[in-house]
């Protein structure tokens, strides 16, 4: 087990420094639509365009990378909805255990199959250099390709949070080593 956790480990800050490479990707968003935003008005103000399709899609395609690589950090830190009307007044050991299912038998096949069923669209957008149908827009085919990333990711992470609920539910792990939550806190171990 001591070896699986350390596998867990790794995964944890692998996925911990593409969130952190996220957090900076929603400052240049903030950076590229606030741009939008000003270019517009001060364009129609000198009469010349100093926005383009280009400059939106690139706003749009880094909402989507932070939305898609966040996913995992989002799931590592018990930042995801769940459905708490049990699942709050449980023990950390039995929580652990709901988490361990709902991953193996759920988020993991889940995120495979969206990875299935994606990847010819994937592939077919790379045979053709898929293009935005707007002009003076964004190639399609990288966004595309951050569909199969971020689900990787996800099963990544999902492992990870697989072995660390088992190791908790095992007893391996003290159930006072609860996973941090978003805000930073250790989640509640009642």
């Amino acid at each position: 087990m001591q070896s699986l956790l350390s596998v867990a480990r790794k995964i944890d800050a692998f996925t911990c420094q593409i969130g952190k490479f996220a957090y900076w990707l929603v400052l240049a968003m903030i950076g590229v639509g606030t741009w939008n935003v000003i270019g517009r008005y001060l364009g129609n103000v000198v009469g010349q365009n100093l926005s383009s399709n280009a400059l939106i899609e690139t706003q749009w395609y880094l909402f989507d990378i932070v939305f898609l690589l966040g996913a995992a950090y989002t799931l590592q830190k018990g930042g995801h909805v769940r459905v708490d009307v049990f699942y709050d007044r449980w023990s950390r050991r039995r929580k652990a255990l709901a988490d361990f299912i709902g991953t193996v038998f759920f988020l993991i096949p889940f995120s495979a199959l969206v990875i299935y069923f994606s990847w010819g669209a994937v592939l077919k957008s790379w045979a053709v250099w898929e293009n935005s149908p707007d002009p003076g827009g964004l190639l399609r085919f990288p966004i595309k390709t951050m569909i199969l990333v971020s689900f990787g990711l996800l099963i990544l992470q999902g492992i990870s949070e697989a072995i660390k609920n088992w190791a908790i539910f095992s007893g391996y792990l003290p159930a006072d080593e609860a996973p941090k939550t978003l805000d930073g806190e250790a989640d509640d171990v009642s």
